[in-house]
């Protein structure tokens, strides 16, 4: 019976193996870990854009427009008049909150707009090394001269086709 269970616990244990086998091959792969970068990169940059709306932008709007804090811009759904919305809350009190949707959109557009720029900036940067790289394949010669005979050939060509002689690499 021991040893029967022993074997059971072996068997199990071999499948387990190859599972974390397969899994450590899944995380190494190359677009996983860029994956993994993407996403750490992006929190981060999701508080820069947050701060920048709510510390930045916000104040700014609420300036323009005579000292409205948008954070408080709200709308109960029940009975009472309230200061903010909090004290709604407290109360029990169901709100449309206008001014976190506006922040929200405000993030939302921005990290957009960066995202934007920076596709922009990258494919702007494919573009012109494309560009190089087609430039130099139109400046690199198709033809050469057989040493032999003198006459144009092809740069791949390996023997003339007009001598027939053997053409050495390089």
């Amino acid at each position: 019976m021991a040893k029967k269970a022993t074997d059971e616990v072996r068997k199990l244990g071999k499948k387990g193996g190859k599972f974390f086998g397969e899994f450590r091959t899944f995380i190494a792969r190359g677009n996983v870990m860029d994956l993994a970068v993407g996403v750490i990169i992006g929190g981060a940059f999701q508080k820069i854009v947050n701060s920048l709306v709510n510390d930045i932008v916000m104040p700014l709007i609420s300036l323009a427009t005579g000292g409205i804090n948008f954070n408080n811009w709200f709308l109960t759904l029940g009975e009472g008049d309230f200061a903010t919305v909090e004290e709604a809350k407290a109360a029990g009190v169901a709100t449309l909150n206008f001014g976190t949707f506006l922040g929200t959109a405000l993030d939302f557009l921005i990290m957009a707009f960066v995202i934007f720029l920076f596709i922009k900036g990258i494919n702007a940067l494919s573009s012109k090394v494309k560009r190089e790289k087609q430039e130099e394949a139109a400046a690199a010669p198709t033809t050469k001269v057989c040493p032999f005979c003198r006459s144009e050939i092809a740069v791949e060509a390996t023997r003339c086709p007009h001598c027939t002689s053997e053409l050495k690499e390089g």
